[in-house]
C-alpha cells in the first residue's frame, strides 16, 4: 500500500466506536476505506472521511463497491462535500448504500435536517459528482457506462470546503469497508459569480422508471422541448431561432421560420404534425402567434393582436389555446387557427397563463394566481367550470401538460414564495394523474423559465423532455 493520492486528510466525523483508515494500491488504483459510524441522516452524523480542503469547483468519479459486499444495507460510501468537519455541518454528497441504493442527500444548513434524491439506477458501476458554485449535480451510469443525471440542489458553502471520500458502516459496533476505482478528480478554483455562464441541457426522463437521459449540453441558452409527432426528433428555441435534434443526440438543425426570427419559448406542433406554432416578436416587440409547415416555410399570422403567447392547440387542429395580454391584464383566450375573432376564457383579477388541451378535447388546463398562489386549474374548452386543480400546499404550479394517454399530468413547481415563472432558480417537475390524485415530485433540478414551458410528451406518452440548467466556468 502506498500513499493515497489527491487527498490530505482523514479523520472520523462525529461518534465513532471503531477508528476509521485508508489503504491505497498503487498497482490497480483502488482507494479502500474502511470506517464505522452510527449514521448519515438527520441532523447528526458519523463516518470516516478523507478530505482535501478546497475553495471553489470541483469534480470527482469513481466506480464504488463494497467489500464483502457490505454487511450493513444502510452502509453508505461515496462523495462528499462538506462546510466543515463538525458532525452537524451543512453537506452535499452522492452517497452508494449496501444494498445497492443510490442518493443525492444534503443538509442545507448547520444542524438542520439531511434531504435525498434517490437515483432510480440501483447498483451502477459509476457515480460522478460536481460543484459548480453553490450548485451540486450527481450523475450515475447505467450497465452500459452511460452517466444518467440525478438530480441538482443548492447548498450555501461559502469559502473553504472539505471534498473527498468518505464511508459510513450504520453501526457504531462494526467497520465497513469501500472500495473507490477508476478515480477522476479534478480542482477548479472560484469562478465569481458574474463570471458564470449558462449550460443548457436537453433532457428525456421515462416516466415509468424516473430514468434521465441528456440528448444535448452546451454553454449556451436554450429551452422549452416539443416531440416531434413521429416521435423522432425534439424542437427547441435559442436566441429567437428554433431548432430540431434527433431524440437520440446529435446533430442540431436550424429550422427555416422565414422572417420570424425572435421567436420565444412558446412553440409547437399540430396533433396531426404539419404545423407548426410559434410565438414571435414583431417589430412593435410584441410577441404575435404564427403558423408554418412544421418542416419549416413563411410564418402565418393568427394573431393579429399583441403580446399573445401561444400554449395548446385542440385535438382537432382547429383552435389554438394562449395567453394574452389586453388592456394591461393577462388572460386565456382561444382563437381559430383562420386567425378570426379571439375569445376570452378567463377574467379573474391576476394572471392566468399556460393553457393546454387534454387529449380528449374535454379540458383545458392552466395555471392562474387568483387565489394569492400560482396553482393548476382546469376548465371546460368554452371557459364553463373553472376549478383549482392541484392542492394548496408550499409550491407555486406552472405549466400543466397531459400525457397523450390522458393519464397523468406533469408540471413544474417553484417555492411558493417566487413570484412569476423567472429562469434560473430551483424547481421541481411534478406530476400527477388526471383526476387529480397521486402528485409527486419526480426530478429536482435548477431552471423554471424554459425548462418545461410546452407540450414534452414523446407521442407514446412513455417519455417527456425538458431543459435542466447550471451556471458554470465559462
Amino acid at each position: 500500500m502506498g500513499k493515497t493520492p489527491a487527498f490530505t486528510g482523514k479523520n472520523d466525523i462525529g461518534k465513532t466506536s471503531l477508528p476509521g483508515y485508508v489503504q491505497f494500491d498503487s498497482s490497480n488504483g483502488i482507494i479502500k476505506l474502511t470506517g464505522s459510524g452510527e449514521n448519515m441522516w438527520e441532523n447528526q452524523d458519523a463516518f470516516f472521511f478523507m478530505w482535501d480542503k478546497i475553495e471553489g469547483d470541483c469534480f470527482g468519479k469513481a466506480d464504488i463497491a463494497w467489500e464483502d459486499a457490505g454487511k450493513n444495507p444502510h452502509c453508505k460510501a461515496g462523495w462528499m462535500i462538506r462546510a466543515g468537519l463538525d458532525p452537524d455541518d451543512a453537506y452535499a454528497d452522492a452517497v452508494v448504500h449496501g444494498d445497492g441504493l443510490i442518493s443525492l442527500q444534503y443538509r442545507k444548513t448547520k444542524g438542520g435536517a439531511t434531504s435525498e434524491i434517490q437515483s432510480p439506477l440501483r447498483g451502477a458501476k459509476a457515480i460522478s459528482f460536481e460543484r459548480t458554485g453553490n450548485q451540486f449535480t450527481m450523475s450515475v451510469s447505467d450497465t452500459s457506462g452511460i452517466m444518467h443525471p440525478i438530480g441538482t440542489i443548492t447548498v450555501e458553502m461559502p469559502g473553504h470546503v472539505y471534498a473527498g471520500l468518505f464511508v459510513c458502516s450504520h453501526d457504531s459496533m462494526a467497520r465497513e469497508t469501500a472500495l473507490f476505482s477508476n478515480i477522476g478528480y479534478s480542482e477548479y478554483g472560484v469562478v465569481p459569480f458574474e463570471k458564470r455562464v449558462v449550460e443548457s441541457t436537453l433532457e428525456t426522463m421515462n416516466f415509468e422508471t424516473g430514468i434521465r437521459t441528456i440528448v444535448r449540453r452546451a454553454k449556451e441558452h436554450f429551452e422549452a422541448p416539443n416531440w416531434s409527432r413521429d416521435g423522432k426528433t425534439l424542437i427547441y428555441n435559442s436566441a429567437g431561432k428554433i431548432y430540431m435534434i434527433p431524440t437520440g443526440g446529435g446533430t442540431h438543425q436550424l429550422i427555416n421560420t422565414g422572417f420570424a426570427v425572435k421567436c420565444n419559448n412558446d412553440h409547437g406542433l399540430s396533433w396531426d404534425g404539419k404545423e407548426l406554432v410559434i410565438s414571435h416578436h414583431a417589430d412593435d416587440g410584441k410577441s404575435r402567434i404564427y403558423r408554418l409547415p412544421s418542416g419549416g416555410g413563411v410564418p402565418m399570422l393568427v394573431t393579429k393582436n399583441g403580446p399573445s403567447y401561444w400554449h395548446g392547440i385542440s385535438p382537432d387542429n382547429k383552435t389554438l389555446a394562449y395567453c394574452a395580454e389586453r388592456n394591461g391584464i393577462y388572460d386565456v383566450y382561444t382563437i381559430s387557427t383562420d386567425g378570426s375573432e379571439e375569445k376570452r376564457l378567463t377574467s379573474t383579477p391576476g394572471l392566468d397563463d399556460g393553457p393546454e388541451y387534454s387529449p380528449d378535447g374535454k379540458y383545458i388546463y392552466f395555471n392562474s394566481v387568483r387565489t394569492g398562489q400560482m396553482k393548476i386549474w382546469r376548465m371546460k374548452p368554452d371557459g364553463a367550470e373553472q376549478i383549482q386543480f392541484t392542492p394548496t400546499d408550499e409550491y407555486g404550479d406552472w405549466f400543466a401538460h397531459p400525457s397523450p394517454d390522458n393519464k397523468w399530468i406533469v408540471f413544474v413547481s417553484y417555492d411558493k414564495s417566487i413570484e412569476g415563472h423567472p429562469a434560473d432558480k430551483n424547481v421541481v417537475l411534478r406530476s400527477m394523474t388526471t383526476n387529480g390524485s397521486d402528485i409527486k415530485t419526480i426530478a429536482h433540478l435548477f431552471g423554471g423559465q424554459g425548462t418545461m414551458n410546452v407540450h414534452s410528451w414523446s407521442p407514446d406518452g412513455k417519455e417527456f423532455a425538458f431543459v435542466s440548467y447550471r451556471l458554470v466556468a465559462p
